[in-house]
């Protein structure tokens, strides 16, 4: 597949709202969750809109104007996103007026924007664009299916520029619930410290991040999206090392031709094994994880895309980020793998190429 990133937008946990900056400035969070850093909305949106929207509602719109800024597009051929959850802090507010008021005097703003789609349906209504909009929600291959999607609009040439996201937020209700299941850590860490603490479960996260989709080469662009690839329940890592043989000689590649593989490392004792064996067993080059500054969640493959791709466009690594450290080698970045799975059960690859 021809298919370029030409613009980022990425609000998360981390300062990643300036598509220009790459991870000088490292948050670390003592906290049981990860909250975005959210900008200064007003520069984005209009302040009087701004009152009847929800965070997660802004962080969307804003998100993808900063992408479409940094692309230098005025009007995507589409806006495909892919959510886990959707819009979690509107579903809470209206299942607690249902509860509050009886089911009785019920104001609709919580419940229409409660629905998985609203986040492309209010970026469409702020671009005012009518074209192809679509919304996945696949548990932990929503963004990948989103992603698919507008790769195959742009190869198919059904449209020029296509802007694709992944969004999850997580509250303090949300967190309360999934406390109780073994994927959250029962104590509270530093989250730089994540892999530190090698104990059951792991700490969430949230963010949005929008992607501009071309078929057009350009020095401008970030990198090429060469392919991708989803995995669903694996039965172990001899088969997930067969299936990156097969997804390498696919595109031309082998393991050895890997700069860097990006890890979805995530400090939870029960799920991580895999991502050990790999660095153990199967590549030989630079490792670099990236969870311990987002979180995990649904749509963290986002999240894993905007670093993977901002390391071939700075051709670097922050050291915040390198995973064997004293392995590290500093070389060109050419071919990047990104590797993440969401609770063992969806298992996505990213291959991206300068």
């Amino acid at each position: 597949m021809e298919v370029y990133i030409k613009g980022i937008g990425n609000i998360s946990p981390q300062n990643t709202t300036d598509p220009n900056v790459f991870l000088d400035d490292i948050i670390n969070h003592e906290t049981d969750f990860l909250l975005s850093v959210e900008p200064k909305y007003k520069e984005y949106i209009n302040p009087i809109q701004l009152r009847r929207m929800s965070k997660l509602i802004k962080m969307g719109i804003a998100s993808s104007k900063i992408c479409l800024k940094d692309a230098g597009i005025e009007q995507p051929g589409a806006i495909i996103t892919g959510t886990g959850l959707g819009l979690v802090g509107d579903t809470e507010k209206f299942l607690n007026q249902v509860l509050d008021f009886n089911e009785e005097f019920l104001t609709p703003t919580a419940f229409i924007q409660s629905t998985h789609n609203t986040i492309s349906g209010q970026v469409a209504i702020a671009l005012k664009c009518f074209n192809y909009n679509n919304t996945y929600s696949h548990r932990g291959f929503s963004f990948e299916s989103a992603l698919l999607d507008g790769m195959l609009l742009v190869e198919n040439k059904d449209a020029d520029d296509v802007l694709v996201g992944g969004f999850d937020e997580i509250t303090q209700e949300h967190h309360s619930i999934i406390k109780k299941t073994r994927w959250v850590k029962k104590e509270t860490i530093n989250s730089l410290e994540l892999l530190d603490h090698k104990t059951q479960g792991t700490i969430v996260g949230e963010g949005v991040s929008f992607f501009a989709l071309t078929g057009k080469k350009s020095d401008a662009n970030y990198a090429k999206i060469q392919d991708i690839k989803t995995i669903y329940k694996p039965k172990d890592n001899q088969e997930i090392e067969t299936k990156i043989d097969e997804f390498l000689a696919k595109n031309n590649l082998t393991k050895d031709d890997i700069d860097l593989v990006l890890l979805g490392l995530n400090g939870n004792v029960d799920t991580d094994d895999v991502y050990y064996h790999l660095a153990d067993n199967y590549f030989n080059t630079n490792y670099a994880y990236f969870k311990h500054l987002s979180g995990d969640y649904h749509t963290v493959g986002s999240f894993a895309l905007w670093f993977a791709a901002n390391t071939i466009k700075h051709q670097k690594v922050p050291e915040v980020a390198r995973f064997r450290k004293e392995n590290f080698t500093e070389k060109p970045i050419k071919n990047v793998l990104v590797y993440n799975h969401f609770r063992e059960v969806d298992h996505s690859l990213f291959l991206l190429t300068q």
